[in-house]
């Protein structure tokens, strides 16, 4: 199993803009020095607590400061610009960062987002596929390109200016061939688009915030889309978020990981909480679907999202979660604000240190015994 790392961290109001950013900076140098595979940084126009605006901006910043760790957008939510953008800047990203782009993408679900592009009564999760099919297409054609799909709003060509001696019309293609890895990130239960991720050869990345009887309905539906096109599913192409703290000792992982007022983790899932209730999406955080909404609290929110405790106690809840939702590729270690950047970068590096390897081993065993 490999690690990955996550960052649409809440930062709380009253914070520097700047230093946030520099925080967020740090958290994934750290995860390239531990060894991280990857990290995955999100965006939002208009949330002051989630306040990456362009991931894709944020992460050139990292390029020239990190070595190995693949850096992805997580996501371009690709509702929010024309796709001949999407695919020229992740083409040229792809070339500055010696092939270590991965296109994370999604169709953006903050309304306020939607409001303020003048796009809240369009239908985002069309746009998403318009424009996730263009960009595809672009990255496989040659010029003038003549993409008019059915359907499709985006028409793409340079047909009428195209003029290969002056080198004009022509876009850029990235440096991995035939394009890089493109991961969708799944965030409901029995999600349909996992199986359009698999038919197309896109990867799931499954949202730390739904439960493990949701995130296991995610694979049956990649495998679906898969076989779909006669081809089979690998069990490392699925990525699995967690919210996740690892301490040296049992007290202070459950007093910064859960109780404290000022856990970061306590601030994260306050403002989930609040954000699904106002936009109808409790069922999130349903143990089944008629469960009455006011049965949802966020004490009962933190105990079964947030695995918590010392390496060993952390590595038998991650082995307990994938007996639930069955094996997969990739940990995803979620990053949130660093109230305290000790235990913070401690909890890294215990989890690429300790816990990572001790769930392999026990993972191992389990294959060499069976």
């Amino acid at each position: 199993m490999r690690l990955g790392y996550f960052s649409m961290p809440m930062h709380p109001l009253g914070r520097e803009w700047a230093d946030t950013l520099r925080e967020d900076r740090d958290a994934v140098i750290l995860a390239d020095q531990l060894g991280f595979h990857d990290a995955f940084i999100g965006e939002h126009l208009t949330d002051r607590h989630e306040n990456i605006t362009n991931s894709l901006l944020f992460l050139a910043t990292l390029i020239p400061a990190t070595t190995q760790i693949r850096l992805g957008t997580g996501t371009t939510n690709l509702s929010h610009m024309h796709p001949v953008l999407v695919a020229a800047q992740s083409a040229m990203f792809d070339h500055l960062s010696g092939g270590r782009f991965i296109l994370g993408v999604s169709p953006g679900a903050l309304p306020s987002d939607a409001e303020v592009l003048g796009i809240i009564n369009e239908d985002r999760n069309k746009m998403f596929a318009e424009s996730i099919a263009v960009i595809t297409k672009i990255w496989e054609s040659e010029p003038p390109y003549d993409i008019d799909l059915p359907g499709n709003r985006f028409k793409v060509t340079t047909s009428t200016t195209i003029d290969l001696d002056l080198g004009v019309g022509v876009m850029p293609k990235p440096l991995q061939q035939p394009r890089p890895e493109i991961v969708g990130t799944v965030v409901a239960p029995f999600s349909k688009g996992v199986i359009a991720m698999g038919a197309a050869d896109f990867h799931p990345l499954s949202a730390n915030f739904l439960l493990p009887q949701w995130v296991a309905t995610h694979w049956p539906n990649f495998v679906e889309g898969k076989e779909s096109v006669g081809q089979t599913a690998d069990v490392a192409d699925w990525r699995v978020a967690r919210t996740i703290f690892v301490a040296d000792d049992d007290a202070t992982a459950q007093r910064y990981g859960r109780d404290d007022a000022n856990s970061p983790y306590r601030f994260y899932y306050s403002q989930m909480y609040k954000k699904m209730k106002k936009i109808g999406r409790l069922e999130l955080f349903k143990t089944h679907r008629d469960q009455p909404d006011d049965e949802i609290t966020l004490e009962a929110v933190l105990d079964k999202l947030v695995i918590t405790g010392t390496a060993a106690s952390v590595a038998e809840q991650l082995l307990a979660f994938r007996d639930e939702t069955g094996d997969f590729g990739e940990i995803v270690y979620a990053g949130l604000d660093w109230v305290d950047p000790t235990l913070a970068r401690r909890s890294m590096e215990l989890m690429a240190g300790e816990v990572l390897p001790a769930v392999n081993r026990a993972i191992l065993a389990g294959e060499a015994a069976s």
